[in-house]
């Protein structure tokens, strides 16, 4: 048994900038790291609380943000790890720490004494001379007390103490659901036949996958996108795409253990309780009242802008599925498995747009660093690799990142492979937020990608969507790499949830740019520079399909939102509401949601997106008005525009109204055309106010 002298999570962490010591850390090392950090940051607020002195910004809100230091390095280390690289063990710790943490937080901003404080300067806020940023400060920790339920009766408090201690179990509970349904899959390919159509990419990356898991009796596709996805758009095997997809759209929703059904169930009944002792009618309003949108009237009125449009450019481009279909010999109707098989080839007809012969173009090492340069040229930055610095697993890089000064600025781990410990999806994490309220604190930043690992010695080709979630992520991570903020509360991606996907999405931009193209996107074997005409065909083909797009995601909006309107006490059969939602808006047969929600992690796995997957879509429509000022500059790379960019939006945190570091960006308000136009649903010179 490790002593707590001897518990590495609670030792100095001596590696260069702070890392955690990744290779000393065992999963029984964390039930008394957390135990001792809890016990210390309890008396941190004891000490703010029950201070004799009349509270002041320095003593209450400058206390509060230093407090928890050791808790918020053990939490990061932990949260990320489990997401990353969990195991059995881990995941016994994380059904056995997420209430108690949860419970922890809660007892804070329920604390009758230190929020008396707190409210006491926010009553006074005018009279304390203020900064900006403090004033900003005062607001969210004032704001997140109320929220958290500062204000209710006592009973109120100790009912909602107990909702919250349960959702984080059952959260948990459907996270390692979602997670045991996508490691148990395995669709062997056994023989030729099995493999038509793929191409060799996919091939050599499916016997990858199955090396990896211990497969011996052929290519494996697993549950994993960058396997699935390809799959579902290559394979000849209409049996095999019917099977895979089933699986795919079915995670979660198996009768058995790892059922999610109960568990959302629950999770809704207790946020429509939760929402009721606040005083709202559904989890819905109570969700929105933090966020740009407002209200679900706000929401609503941006996505009824597109259901419609949407359906009708997927009707027609249903039509020209089973024209292709026809003319392959097929009678079968389009079924939701055929429509990337049948998609891919119509644009490869029409567009002359072959995903397979692109892919040799967009390694993924080329495209990293076509991100890197991106954002030098915008930034100026750095990214310097550091291989001698530890890494919680072998295929995890990292860098250091220098400012124009050269001077480090930043910390940031790139771990781009799928694997069976690692959970679905991409994600951008902090292993530690940028600060200066004790001194100079750089960020540890992570991106997730899953990304199928190529054969040894070969290298990891990528789709062209897969370039753009690569530059989605690291967008993200750039928001809180540059982040240059006092106090941690505001740091880098901790701003409203329909304002975070503007860094990211405004970066994916990029990664179609015929500069950044030209530059980067060498094929793999010939070396040969990509096109203007390749690149053309990619841009041009980008507009087909997009009905299919748009409709499966503003579907996951609409049906979320309708979803968390609802005022059932006693939850909701999930699959049903589906059924009957998607019948209600109309939902095309050949089309199912992005994500079904017996899996949809995000809203049940965490509240941050429930009530808020409509958060993508509000978010482009700032980044596509946001890009704009590059076009109408006439430089994808113009400074001025650029260094907007980096001052209002990658590196302000949560210090500004994410209205007003818009408006300081942009110079106005957005609009929805450029949205819109972009994704052909309307002719490129409408304009309307957002």
């Amino acid at each position: 048994m490790t002593s707590l002298t001897d518990n590495p999570l609670l030792q100095a962490w001596t590696a260069p900038f702070g890392l955690p010591p990744f290779s000393a850390i065992r999963a029984e090392h964390f039930v008394p790291a957390f135990d001792e950090a809890l016990h210390l940051h309890r008396a941190e607020i004891a000490a703010i609380a029950a201070s004799a002195l009349a509270p002041t910004f320095a003593n209450t809100l400058v206390a509060y943000d230093r407090s928890g230091a050791t808790l918020a390095r053990i939490e990061k280390v932990f949260y990320n790890l489990t997401a990353s690289e969990t195991s059995p063990a881990l995941q016994a710790v994380e059904r056995e720490m997420s209430p108690r943490l949860a419970a922890h937080h809660s007892a804070i901003h329920l604390d009758a004494a230190l929020f008396a404080r707190i409210d006491a300067l926010w009553q006074r806020r005018n009279e304390l001379g203020l900064s900006a940023e403090e004033m900003r400060l005062l607001q969210r920790i004032h704001f997140d007390f109320e929220r958290a339920g500062a204000r209710l009766p006592a009973a109120a408090k100790a009912r909602r103490a107990e909702i919250v201690e349960r959702l984080a179990t059952l959260s948990t509970r459907f996270a390692q659901n979602v997670l045991a349904d996508e490691a148990s899959y395995r669709l062997v390919l056994k023989d030729e036949r099995d493999l038509a159509g793929l191409p060799e990419d996919l091939r050599a990356a499916a016997y990858a996958a199955a090396k990896q898991r211990g497969e011996t009796g052929g290519a494996l596709i697993t549950l994993s996108r960058s396997l699935i996805a390809p799959f579902l758009t290559f394979s000849e095997r209409r049996d095999l795409r019917e099977q895979a997809f089933k699986a795919w759209t079915r995670r979660g929703e198996n009768d058995g253990e790892h059922d999610n059904r109960p568990v959302a169930r629950e999770i809704l009944s207790l946020r429509n309780e939760l929402a009721r002792l606040h005083g709202y009618s559904n989890f819905a309003d109570y969700a929105l009242v933090d966020r740009m949108a407002g209200t679900p009237a706000a929401v609503s009125a941006l996505l009824a802008q597109v259901w419609e449009p949407a359906k009708a450019r997927a009707a027609t481009e249903c039509d020209a599925l089973r024209a292709t279909a026809l003319a392959h010999g097929a009678t079968h109707p389009i079924e939701p498995w055929d429509w990337r098989f049948y998609a891919e080839k119509v644009r490869k007809a029409h567009y002359g747009f072959d995903a397979a012969a692109l892919k040799p173009y967009f390694t993924l090492d080329r495209m990293l660093n076509a991100a890197f340069d991106t954002a030098h040229r915008l930034f100026g930055i750095r990214f310097v690799e550091r291989p001698d610095l530890p890494t919680y697993h072998e295929d995890v890089r990292v860098f250091e990142v220098r400012g124009r000064d050269d001077k480090v600025v930043g910390i940031f781990l790139s771990d781009n492979f799928a694997r069976p410990t690692k959970r679905g999806g991409a994600w951008m994490a902090a292993y530690r937020y940028q600060s200066k309220v004790n001194g100079q604190t750089l960020p540890i930043i992570v991106n997730n990608n899953n990304f199928a690992k190529a054969a040894p010695g070969q290298p990891t080709l990528l789709s062209v969507d897969d370039v753009a979630t690569l530059f989605h992520e690291f967008g993200h991570g750039l928001h809180g790499l540059l982040s240059q903020v006092t106090f941690e509360r505001l740091s880098g991606t901790q701003v409203l949830r329909d304002f975070v996907e503007l860094p990211s999405q405004i970066f994916e931009h990029w990664a179609q740019e015929p500069e950044v193209l030209k530059r980067h996107a060498l094929h793999c074997v010939t070396g040969e520079r990509i096109t203007d005409e390749l690149i053309g065909k990619i841009q041009q083909a980008q507009r087909w399909n997009q009905g299919f797009e748009t409709v499966e995601y503003t579907a996951s909006a609409l049906v979320d939102m309708a979803l968390h309107a609802r005022t059932d006490a006693d939850g909701v059969d999930i699959s049903e509401f589906e059924r009957t939602e998607l019948a209600r808006i109309g939902m095309p047969r050949e089309i199912l949601l992005r994500h079904r929600l017996p899996h949809f992690g995000h809203l049940f796995q965490g509240d941050g997106y429930a009530a808020g997957y409509y958060v993508y879509m509000w978010a482009e429509v700032l980044d596509s008005d946001g890009y704009e000022a590059f076009v109408e500059a006439g430089n994808p790379f113009d400074s001025e525009v650029a260094e907007r960019l980096h001052r209002y939006i990658y590196s302000s945190g949560s210090t500004l109204e994410p209205a007003a570091a818009f408006r300081a960006f942009r110079g106005r308000d957005a609009v929805v055309g450029p949205m819109l136009a972009g994704r052909g649903l309307v002719d490129a010179d409408l304009r309307q106010p957002a």
